[in-house]
């Protein structure tokens, strides 16, 4: 499992190869130029690509080993497929497709389902989110827990409706009183620079490519409208979830990326040695440090009696056992931790 772990950056450059070069293979004039007269042998390797190394890669990034995963993600390769592949190419293996494109259908029609049961609840998960005092990023998740089946999809779903409803429908909103993690440091700026770069880089770049490869240059802009709208929807969540504190624990976020439920009776102790803050953050840490310019260090370390989940974006969830924290008033943050451990 190290192994796969370590080598997670890798299987992505895999996944996004194996990508990149099918689409070129098919939909360039490069691909045309180098495709041989009979094409049944690279189209076999193509589907191999995409019904049986798409899958692997997928779950080696995921860390998630499962047959429905797999079949899942099979199926969305024979579609893939069936868009990419010309269908004078494809016709000695349209039967393998079809089987593919039912399984998804299969799967799709599922998912359908649950996100319908999903909708039906809105009006509840709505009002428990109003009623609830814990900020919204816990709530929501909360609320979906409670009325909703836990499902992958689902999970996926309302992560990307909350980053909507930050990204458009929370600018009016005043932040509450708190413990905050951004203020001090120059997070709203990189965020707005990573903001206009990359609507720079849409304007330039896009059109460019469009004319070498009108797919690649849809699928591009995609990319970046979504990443807009994610940075706006992170930037937002940040402002508007302070540390929420209660008498038994203490709620921590930072944007739509990571957010945590700390019982004080769940705390050994806090380590504020400066050899030790200054250390490269572990994998079994979970870091609540405001991006900026420069790297920061945390100001406190908690250390954990036993690991606690900690939850990243989409819904994955992790065991940590140190969990590191910079914020804007750090003493305050030491007094309120302290007194929630001395009250337990």
């Amino acid at each position: 499992m190290k192994v796969i772990e370590k080598g997670r950056p890798l299987w992505l450059v895999m996944l996004l190869l194996l990508l990149i070069s099918n689409t070129m293979l098919y939909r360039t004039q490069f691909g045309a130029n180098i495709l041989p007269v009979e094409t049944n042998g690279v189209v076999l390797g193509s589907l191999i690509d995409f019904m049986i190394m798409l899958p692997l890669f997928v779950m080696l990034i995921m860390r998630k080993f499962s047959i429905k995963t797999a079949i899942a993600v099979a199926a969305l390769g024979c579609i893939l497929a069936r868009l990419m592949i010309p269908s004078a190419m494809l016709e000695p293996y349209v039967a393998v497709t079809w089987v593919g494109l039912l399984a998804e259908v299969a799967i799709v029609t599922f998912e359908i389902l649950l996100i319908m049961t999903f909708i039906r609840y809105i009006p509840k998960i709505m009002a428990f989110v109003k009623s609830s005092s814990i900020p919204t990023v816990f709530s929501f998740h909360h609320a979906i827990d409670k009325y909703v089946k836990k499902n992958p999809i689902i999970q996926i779903l309302c992560s990307e409706l909350l980053m909507f409803y930050y990204a458009l429908f929370a600018w009016k909103k005043q932040a509450p009183e708190g413990i905050t993690l951004h203020k001090n440091s120059s997070y709203i700026a990189f965020m707005v620079m990573i903001i206009h770069a990359i609507i720079l880089e849409t304007l330039g770049f896009h059109w460019w490519l469009h004319e070498k490869s009108m797919i690649l240059s849809i699928v591009l802009l995609i990319i970046n409208i979504y990443s807009v709208f994610f940075f706006l929807g992170d930037m937002n969540a940040v402002r508007l979830n302070p540390i929420h504190v209660t008498d038994d624990a203490m709620y921590i976020s930072l944007g739509l990326m990571k957010r945590a439920k700390i019982r004080f009776a769940d705390i050994d102790y806090v380590c504020e040695d400066r050899a030790e803050l200054e250390k490269k953050v572990s994998k079994d840490t979970l870091a609540f440090i405001a991006r900026e310019f420069e790297e920061g260090q945390p100001q406190m370390v908690l250390y954990m009696k036993n690991p606690i989940k900690g939850t990243l974006f989409m819904g994955f969830e992790k065991d940590y056992s140190k969990i590191a924290i910079r914020c804007d008033q750090p003493s305050e943050l030491k007094a309120v931790i302290e007194r929630g451990m001395a009250h337990i």
